[in-house]
């Protein structure tokens, strides 16, 4: 079931309070607070385009019965040069609207109006807001679960700037820390092995082969002018070579996956700037770390215990969930990922956003409440930073689940699927399933160019609708501006059920936005495509009514127009021609 326009139901809602209180106003009905109703879509199209329970919302401010209060409540509306043609009070006193054909006549013109923009929202009323996703370890290749999130954060970011925010995207480099020590160690050791094979490998050591690759190739740049340096030296030139390759290397990926950051932020930053040392200062200044064993903790117990109540847990239930405290800085002087977690947190509320959303695996689900808690901490609020956990994505081929690259003979990179799969089917497909639920991607979907092919599907759709005006083009039929009587003739029930799903839009980009949900828009455009496919086997769009044939050749554009603006908004190709 599509939503109804958001424009009409928020104007129905003010005309809807506007009427209660002026029967409370005429003593029609009790003083009081005018009730939260809900105003929604019946079920059953039968029943009504749109439906409200304020009567029944309303039963004890009104004291009488619901069907006397809406009926009451009906007599004071205003509904003359609204888009409602009719109502009727239904049941135990819903109160059930039925739009006229005006209404959808006004659909296709606001769309042709609106061009690119059709669908634009002023929810997220300009706020800046941040969605970092991938952000993956520099210290080897991207794997699957960065495709799913790079998808599912690149669409995320589209759905909120048609929501209104103004919205960035950002990869954390972690380019610091114990990942790149080992980093470090594992290059000198295999660089070294080209010189003398009994060099030991670190036993926690990343045993890729691209990390061969990049001992190889600084061999090759430096011969053996660092075999007799010292090991610090070594590791840091190793280190300056590799690291910048890396990075590189994602940025390639992340451009073919037609991904494009606002800002690649690195971790070493922090730490230059003392804005690690800063968090844990101001974090110590509010009593909330100690010194153990040589090291600095923070109070992670008090504050998740104290953000837990705030939101109405019981003690019995925050202790089930054994909360700990939390190293800051170890005893070796070096500080630990979440102390630089928590400065990287802070600096992008101090740049100014005002909301942040980090799209994590689902491995993360411990450091979520710690985080927003710190976040509370620190002089922010831990509501302001929202955490879309990613369950994991398989690949299948032929029913059998895929750990291997047919092309290289190893795990699988998020290069190596891009490589068989077209991007267009990653990101697409990669956001049909919400990030909460584990994902099996079929491969042998994916490369189908069929309408089992979700992407193919939609494309097709848009395709289809361009060659039925190429091919009335070409016997001198061509769409024109119709005027509102000829547009109230599609009143079969195929041309309005798309047209209301066509009007629905910009709720479902309200609904994405709020739920930092974009599979919502891509189940939207699939259900766009369905209903024209629906509509174009029921009505024959040329015909002899010419009036009629203009009025359904504008819904064809409409819809072609629609399916337009939401692929090029997930930046999915849009053809013309399949």
């Amino acid at each position: 079931m599509s939503k109804t326009n958001t424009k009409v139901t928020e104007n129905l809602r003010k005309q809807i309070e506007a009427a209660v209180q002026s029967a409370m106003d005429k003593g029609d009905l009790p003083q009081g607070d005018i009730p939260r109703f809900v105003i929604e879509e019946p079920a059953d199209r039968s029943h009504g385009d749109i439906a409200t329970n304020v009567a029944m919302a309303g039963a004890r401010t009104f004291r009488m019965a619901p069907v006397k209060a809406a009926q009451i409540i009906l007599d004071n509306i205003n509904l003359e040069n609204s888009l409602i043609e009719k109502y009727e009070i239904a049941g135990p006193g819903f109160i059930n609207f039925f739009l006229s054909k005006r209404y959808f006549a006004e659909v296709l013109r606001e769309i042709e109006r609106d061009g690119a923009h059709y669908g634009d929202s002023d929810y997220g009323q300009g706020k800046k807001i941040m969605v970092e996703f991938v952000s993956a370890n520099p210290t080897g290749p991207m794997h699957l679960g960065n495709a799913r999130g790079g998808a599912l954060g690149d669409c995320l970011a589209a759905v909120l700037q048609k929501a209104g925010y103004r919205a960035y995207r950002e990869f954390y480099v972690n380019d610091a820390g114990n990942q790149i020590e080992k980093f470090a160690a594992s290059l000198e050791a295999r660089y070294m092995q080209i010189f003398d094979e009994t060099f030991p490998f670190p036993e926690d050591g990343y045993q890729g082969e691209d990390i061969k690759e990049r001992a190889a190739r600084f061999k090759e740049q430096y011969g053996d002018k660092f075999v007799n340096a010292d090991s610090d030296s070594r590791k840091k030139a190793l280190v300056d070579f590799a690291l910048p390759l890396n990075i590189k290397r994602m940025q390639d990926d992340m451009a073919k996956y037609k991904i494009h950051f606002d800002n690649w932020f690195m971790e070493s930053t922090l730490h230059e700037s003392g804005a690690v040392k800063g968090v844990v200062d101001t974090l110590t200044a509010k009593g909330l770390t100690y010194e153990k064993d040589g090291a600095i903790w923070y109070k992670n117990k008090d504050v998740c215990t104290e953000l837990l109540l705030a939101q109405g847990k019981k003690q019995d239930y925050i202790d089930k969930l054994e909360l700990k405290d939390d190293v800051l800085i170890r005893s070796n002087g070096n500080p630990t990922y979440f102390a630089a977690d928590i400065a990287y947190h802070k600096n992008k509320f101090d740049r100014g956003f005002e909301k942040l959303i980090n799209v994590w695996g689902a491995d993360h689900h411990g450091h979520v409440m710690r985080l927003k808690g710190a976040m509370n901490a620190v002089g922010y609020h831990g509501n302001d930073l929202d955490i879309l956990l990613m369950q994991l994505v398989k690949l299948v081929r032929d029913g059998q689940i895929v750990t291997m690259s047919k092309r290289t003979g190893k795990a699988i990179q998020l290069r190596d699927l891009l490589d068989e799969v077209p991007v267009d089917s990653a990101r697409f497909i990669f956001n049909t399933r919400e990030a909460t639920t584990q994902m099996d991607f079929d491969l042998d979907l994916a490369i189908q160019q069929d309408s089992q092919n979700p992407v193919y599907y939609v494309q097709y759709a848009h395709a289809r609708i361009c060659s039925i005006i190429r091919n009335l083009a070409s016997e001198g039929i061509t769409a024109r501006a119709c005027t509102d009587e000829e547009l109230c003739m599609l009143g079969a029930p195929e041309e309005i059920e798309l047209i209301h799903l066509l009007s629905s839009f910009d709720s479902e980009i309200v609904a994405a936005a709020r739920d930092c949900d974009p599979t919502k828009i891509t189940k939207y455009v699939t259900n766009v495509a369905t209903y024209f496919h629906k509509f174009y086997n029921a009505c024959r769009v040329k015909c002899d009514d010419e009036a009629l044939m203009q009025a359904r050749l504008n819904l064809c554009t409409a819809t072609k127009n629609v399916i337009k603006i939401i692929l090029d908004m997930f930046n999915i190709t849009c053809p013309e021609r399949m």
